[in-house]
């Protein structure tokens, strides 16, 4: 587990409550302002104290969205970093850690770093975060003078004092860096744009927020639960500026009826929840399908069944979107893979669902919603809006029989007709119906839609030379990052990559594109089956060579997808 020339690799390690966060939430901005390419994943326990918990930054030579197993920098506030982490040191890893509180964990890679004296000569051990700060920076090469200005504005609410004990615990972190003999050797990619203002610092979970914004959301009702929850109080936060109603639900099955009952006013709505919130939602999605009723679910995922590993990640919801709900109706899926892909395709889920009328998915994960990384303003695109709704006349009939299976969509209060919504068979006018012939009619009406919506799916991210390769990868939601940086670095031509950010319906081609059984094809996914490759079967025919899954509740590496790939062609 060798080093990249191009690529250095920091983790911070420690307990909940010891402030591992804030160290990144101070790291990454100045390295936004200084121009360097970054990208930043956590993992943590679920639990409030205690625990190891760590966040990777990697510095990069262009820009990735990718996690790496490999460490080049640690540094440990625990001993349970050793025991943790041991597997992905190398013999070139710098250490940092206090030997005093590590004892025998501790090896001849280890810097002894007096976090804690240094701390209370700053002002006390509160200040132990900057003082860290301070010996990343030096190790990085960013001079200090660089950042002072940002971390004083940083602290500025917390008065003078504070202030000047955090730019002292810089300092002292700094001084301490810059002595240490080691960190001369490492190699840290130089920083790749002049005008690190033009970028934007973004995570998952805002980017989601931001698409759903620039999507005209206006009601979000959610009952909380991890990792979905940042989606709510990230529009929470902004409700007043962009006039989103904004309902925490006393449950789930709540928060879905108040969603379809915004949406049934004309509202665009969005339920945010994780897999066991969905579990609960089911009735309330089969409803949206009965009453025509377009509403957007954001599902983020992680380790099932039951409650799991709440705090991890896993793409193990997909087989639950695709067959949620009692009865047969139609719905889509998406699962962005990259932050400016969530932006765009949240976008995606809220037309479909206007467009259509129906029940639409986004999945994400934990990976996913709490990455960080920069995207340039010119990145995030802004889709026309579907309006899809028309003023009614007098004789409107909300489910009147069309061509294509869509009724132009009115709403309560918006013209002279009278607007029925009813989970019972219902005839065109939305009385119930107990005809049977008027029962198939609209069964055949509501599924007509999956037609359109197949041969207007978001055709997928092809990565390399699709035409000429044996082994085609296919990803999708979270593994696209390291799917196309793992390709990048094999350089084989032998390997080109598929990632897909719409799960279902799949366009009509996949098979034709897949190379129609001529190749093989790994798909890669973090679940324990291979959901995504059963899906591809049922829907192209296309029969996966190799399933590449993971169900530990970690992401995948870029290491472990080169070795995967490798197998696939050597045996």
């Amino acid at each position: 587990m060798q080093p990249y020339p191009d690529d250095f690799s920091m983790v911070f390690e420690g307990a909940a409550g010891q402030g591992v966060q804030t160290i990144t939430a101070l790291l990454l901005p100045i390295l936004k302002k200084n121009g360097y390419h970054f990208f930043s994943c956590t993992e943590y326990m679920s639990r409030i104290r205690g625990g190891s918990n760590t966040t990777e930054v990697r510095i990069t030579g262009k820009k990735r969205q990718a996690y790496t197993a490999r460490i080049d920098l640690l540094l440990a506030l625990t001993a349970h970093a050793f025991d943790r982490l041991r597997h992905r040191l190398h013999d070139q890893t710098l250490i940092f850690a206090e030997k005093e509180h590590f004892g025998e964990h501790c090896d001849q890679r280890c810097i002894d770093t007096p976090l804690g004296k240094l701390a209370d000569e700053a002002g006390g051990k509160m200040y132990a975060n900057t003082v860290a700060l301070g010996i990343v920076l030096a190790v990085i090469g960013i001079p200090l003078d660089k950042c002072t200005g940002f971390l004083r504005e940083q602290f500025a609410d917390k008065g003078e004092e504070i202030v000047e004990n955090n730019l002292k615990a810089v300092s002292l972190g700094y001084n301490f860096g810059q002595q240490v003999p080691e960190a001369k050797n490492l190699k840290v990619p130089e920083p790749a744009l002049e005008n690190g203002s033009e970028l934007l610092l973004m995570d998952g979970t805002s980017a989601l927020g931001i698409g759903a914004v620039a999507a005209g959301c206006n009601f979000i009702c959610s009952y909380p639960m991890s990792p979905g929850t940042g989606v709510l109080t990230f529009l929470a936060k902004r409700s007043a500026d962009f006039g989103i109603v904004v309902d925490q639900a006393e449950d789930e099955i709540a928060a879905i009826n108040a969603g379809l009952g915004a949406s049934y006013a004309g509202a665009r709505a969005l339920v945010t929840t994780s897999g066991g919130g969905f579990d609960l939602m089911q009735e309330g999605f089969s409803l949206a399908g009965m009453i025509e009723t377009p509403i957007v679910i954001h599902i983020g995922q992680r380790p099932g069944p039951a409650t799991g590993l709440p705090t991890r990640m896993e793409q193990g919801d997909l087989a639950l979107a695709l067959h949620a709900g009692h009865g047969e109706f139609a719905r889509a899926i998406y699962a962005p893979g990259t932050l400016d892909e969530a932006v765009e395709t949240m976008q995606h889920a809220f037309n479909t669902a206007q467009q259509y009328q129906i029940p639409v998915v986004v999945l994400s994960d934990q990976y996913l919603l709490d990455a960080e990384t920069t995207i340039a303003i010119d990145e995030i695109k802004r889709l026309p809006k579907e309006r899809g709704i028309v003023e009614t006349e007098e004789n409107y009939r909300r489910y009147a029989f069309t061509e294509n299976g869509l009724t132009p969509r009115g709403v309560p209060g918006f013209g002279a007709g009278i607007v029925r919504a009813d989970s019972d068979e219902h005839d065109e006018q939305g009385l119930i119906t107990e005809s049977f012939e008027m029962r198939q009619r609209m069964m055949d009406k509501r599924l007509m839609r999956l037609a359109a919506l197949q041969e207007n799916a978001l055709p997928p991210k092809v990565i390399g030379d699709l035409d000429n390769a044996e082994v085609v990868a296919v990803s999708w939601g979270s593994n696209r990052g390291v799917l196309e940086e793992a390709l990048d670095r094999l350089g084989d031509s032998r390997f080109a990559g598929v990632h897909y950010a719409q799960v279902f319906p799949l366009r009509p081609d996949t098979a034709a594109l897949l190379g129609n059984g001529r190749r093989n094809v790994a798909v890669i996914e973090n679940n324990a089956l291979g959901q995504f490759a059963d899906l591809l079967q049922r829907e192209s025919g296309i029969v996966a060579s190799h399933r590449i899954l993971k169900a530990t509740g970690e992401p995948f590496s870029v290491e472990e997808i080169i070795e995967k790939l490798r197998e696939v062609v050597n045996g």
